[in-house]
């Protein structure tokens, strides 16, 4: 039946042989102690089951002792960490059900081999311990993880006929699953990042795709040369000022600058000038120290910290306080600062991107902007033109919004008539895009058909006083014209059919060739 000490490599149960030198149980709990602490001790797996591995070395004096995981990918048994080899333990690898590991992570169930010399199931692949003419004992017990073995733990002992191996078998049992949860953990844990870590990759390159610069809506003369240059400063380090009125999307520009960057895979962190008090701002761009003021309870870092390597945004930065102003100065020329009420110096890799809707000319003759500070932020001037500078974008902006809001809310809304068209065209828009997706949206809200009307917008639209449309034509006028769009309308949507343009006004093909004639309007136009 082979090798006289194979017969028992499947029966650890039971002692080899009686245990005249048994460890004081004191011995066996301190380490297990020792063990338990090792590898809940540290972060580093490797660093804890290599401790593990020396507590074990040094214990029972072992020859050698291992630590193999099962490579699913392979299908091969790598020893992962190992104490006494001769060989990298990097080198060692076995095949499921080759030699005593690979038997013992197939089967699941420990394997002890009493003398290992001239036993053929032990492959010396670590070293020629023990030394010749000597022999020793191999102990090797699965690493369980639910009911299946990931991996081995095994030890080699000097050959001592008195030793009980049944006692190292309990010991090593325990050890194992010790390793077992530690590796659990590890495993969900790492898991756990690489979902983080392909969450945030995922998250990244959809802020890249929505903010590339491409993406942003708009053909008009002012905006192509907002484009040129996106694309001209987008790939340096320089020093953005943003300017334009409030609603033009200056926070856009800056993210498209940014995620069309370098950068790009790094924080950008956004602060609002405005939204902030005085009294916090300072604390909020910089961090504080715990008791720097009243409520510092532990230190805080800065938004400059927390965008280290990115792009900090300061939007409406005409707002800060003239005392802030100094040491935003200080960040620029020294690129290094310090936090509330510290005194370590904190080195700022930031790129600086600001925005404003003031006039900062006015403001530094006022006394209450910085003019240095403002040759430090205007190195790279983008300017935003406002709405009504750039109306051929209406029209793409607005159906832009009916696209969004209509999947938004949930409703089939395919255009914007001619007259609401009008209406969107003749407003001068104080408020810019804001203002304009703002409307849209409301239309969209209150639009219960497929088409949004006139009736639909807002009356800051249809009020002649705020829309600088007032009345010039007599109702006859009016009336004409409406009927007139109505019947071009109709016309646009039957492809020039004057019967299915009348079926859509409920009215005959009689009439409706009446009025197209009275109006003016070539039918035959509408057939292409």
């Amino acid at each position: 039946m082979g090798h006289p000490a194979a017969a028992r490599l499947l029966a650890p149960s039971t002692p080899i042989s009686p245990s005249r030198d048994e460890p004081r149980r004191e011995t066996v709990l301190h380490t297990l102690v020792d063990v338990t602490q090792e590898l809940s001790g540290t972060l580093e797996i490797q660093r804890g089951f290599q401790r593990a591995l020396e507590i074990l070395e040094r214990t029972m004096g072992a020859l050698r002792a291992s630590i193999a995981l099962l490579d699913d990918d392979v299908g091969e048994i790598a020893v992962e960490t190992a104490v006494g080899f001769e060989v990298d333990p990097r080198t060692v690898r076995y095949r499921l059900g080759e030699g005593v590991t690979g038997r013992v992570v197939e089967a699941g169930k420990p394997i002890v081999v009493p003398r290992i010399n001239g036993e053929p199931m032990y492959l010396a692949r670590a070293g020629r311990l023990p030394p010749p003419g000597q022999d020793g004992s191999f102990v090797c017990v699965p690493i369980i993880i639910g009911e299946r073995a990931v991996g081995a733990l095994s030890v080699l002992v000097p050959y001592a006929q008195e030793r009980n191996l049944q006692d190292t078998v309990n010991l090593l049992k325990i050890v194992a699953a010790m390793v077992a949860q530690r590796l659990r953990v590890h495993r969900l844990m790492e898991a756990e990042y690489q979902r983080l870590r392909d969450e945030n990759a995922h998250l990244r390159l959809e802020l890249r795709e929505r903010y590339d610069y491409a993406n942003i809506i708009g053909k008009s003369g002012p905006m192509r040369l907002v484009y040129e240059q996106i694309s001209q400063v987008a790939g340096t380090a320089t020093t953005v000022l943003i300017r334009g009125e409030s609603g033009t999307g200056k926070e856009l520009i800056a993210h498209a600058i940014h995620y069309n960057s370098s950068r790009a895979k790094e924080p950008f962190i956004r602060v609002s000038c405005a939204a902030l008090p005085e009294s916090l701002i300072e604390s909020e761009l910089f961090g504080h120290e715990k008791g720097a003021f009243t409520g510092a309870q532990s230190r805080k870092k800065g938004r400059f910290e927390l965008a280290e390597g990115g792009t900090l945004f300061l939007d409406e930065i005409g707002e800060l306080s003239l005392s802030t102003q100094v040491k935003l100065l200080r960040v620029l020329q020294e690129r290094e600062f310090e936090r509330l009420g510290g005194t370590e110096t904190i080195k700022a890799n930031v790129r600086l991107i600001t925005a404003t809707n003031k006039d900062f000319e006015k403001a530094i003759a006022a006394g209450t902007f910085r003019e240095d500070l403002y040759y430090r932020l205007n190195v790279f001037s983008v300017f935003v033109p406002p709405l009504r500078e750039r109306r051929p974008d209406i029209m793409l902006l607005s159906d832009h919004f009916v696209a969004k809001y209509a999947a938004e809310h949930r409703k089939s809304i395919k255009r914007v008539s001619t007259p609401a068209i009008d209406m969107l065209m003749g407003y001068h828009w104080p408020g810019n895009v804001r203002e304009l997706e703002n409307t849209i949206e409301r239309a969209v809200v209150v639009c219960d058909g497929s088409v949004i009307h006139a009736h639909h917008m807002p009356p800051a639209l249809q009020t002649a006083e705020a829309s600088g449309t007032a009345i010039t034509v007599s109702l006859g006028e009016a009336m004409g014209k409406y009927e007139r769009s109505l019947i071009e309308d109709a016309l646009k949507s039957a492809r020039g059919n004057r019967a299915q343009a009348a079926r859509l006004l409920q009215t005959t093909e009689r009439i409706l060739s009446y009025k197209a004639t009275k109006h003016g309007i070539d039918v035959e136009r509408y057939r292409t």
